[in-house]
């Protein structure tokens, strides 16, 4: 067992966090191209690029291009071996959960047997928010950090059991329908029905602690959501807002009761959702007060927005 790390690799945005939290950022020598929290994280040595551009492509030439690179075997990411032999690290953060989300882990393996020291590669495999803690726990083992570990995770669980206290007397569950992707249309996985579900909404539209999968216009008309979040993996709502006239979303989405009310938001879904990290408790929290903001008072601009109809097409 590695104990005080000294030398850290992170090559998860979500790691990167939890180290972070940890009090370990002094000990974290490179991290990913998307790592970008906290903010004094940005200017480490980064070891990854993607060969894909948010910025350049509609939500649906990304998805036919991630398609065509993992069918084909590929990646879509590529891996700075060199970098990583040059920062020497003792410990590598790395995940096997999803092709989409990082580097390969075979990759990366392969990229640590070349190193001339001995370095411990790590693999954090989160489903739900319980993993999610025992991630950081996970992290704490390998570095000593056992103590720090044990006050983040008592004062994370201690927000999201405050939601939960609020929200006892409310009856009132919207069918909530969180979209992982915009085109074609994902609906949630892993942790985000159990953020859901904390947040006093109903989490049937979707499948806790399995993978997000496409879904159909037939469903989602079927399941009639009262409030739609917009979270497409990796986005931040300035992505959102700008991805989504050019993004053709499920038939029948003008007839769906959310948009009719005007409940469709956009949020930082890169910082709340997408990511195993210490800010999924941050995120319940944001879709409490998008819930219910007659007990926690409307989210801020800085949270989450609404989106404006003209930016939606069917």
């Amino acid at each position: 067992m590695v104990k005080e790390t000294s030398r850290i690799v992170s090559l998860l945005p979500s790691a990167t966090e939890i180290v972070c939290a940890l009090g370990l950022e002094a000990s974290l020598v490179g991290v990913t191209h998307e790592c970008d929290y906290p903010q004094s994280v940005v200017d480490k040595p980064r070891l990854t690029a993607s060969k894909i551009s948010h910025e350049r492509m509609t939500s649906a030439e990304i998805d036919h291009a991630v398609r065509s690179q993992l069918d084909g075997h590929g990646s879509i990411y590529d891996l700075d071996e060199e970098l990583l032999r040059i920062l020497k690290p003792d410990l590598i953060i790395t995940q096997e959960l999803c092709d989409v989300c990082a580097v390969s882990y075979k990759r990366v393996e392969r990229a640590a047997r070349m190193l001339e020291i001995d370095v411990r590669v790590v693999s954090l495999e989160p489903h739900t928010i319980e993993d999610i803690f025992m991630n950081i726990h996970t992290v704490a083992g390998l570095t000593g950090r056992e103590a720090v570990a044990r006050e983040v995770v008592r004062r994370l669980r201690g927000r999201l059991e405050a939601v939960s206290a609020a929200l006892a007397g409310v009856t009132r569950r919207p069918r909530t329908l969180m979209l992982e992707w915009l085109e074609p249309a994902f609906a949630p996985g892993h942790w985000v029905p159990e953020q859901v579900s904390i947040a006093g909404g109903d989490p049937g539209f979707g499948r806790a602690g399995l993978p997000s999968r496409t879904t159909t216009a037939e469903e989602i008309r079927a399941y009639a959501p009262e409030v739609i979040v917009l979270i497409p993996c990796g986005y931040y709502k300035e992505d959102i807002l700008r991805q989504l006239p050019g993004a053709r979303l499920p038939e029948g989405w003008n007839d769906l009761p959310a948009v009719r009310a005007g409940q469709v938001w956009a949020t930082d879904a890169t910082s709340y959702f997408s990511r195993p990290g210490p800010r999924v408790v941050e995120g319940a929290e944001i879709l409490a007060r998008i819930l219910h903001p007659e007990v926690f008072g409307q989210p801020g601009d800085h949270e989450a927005v609404r989106v404006h109809p003209e930016l939606m097409r069917a």
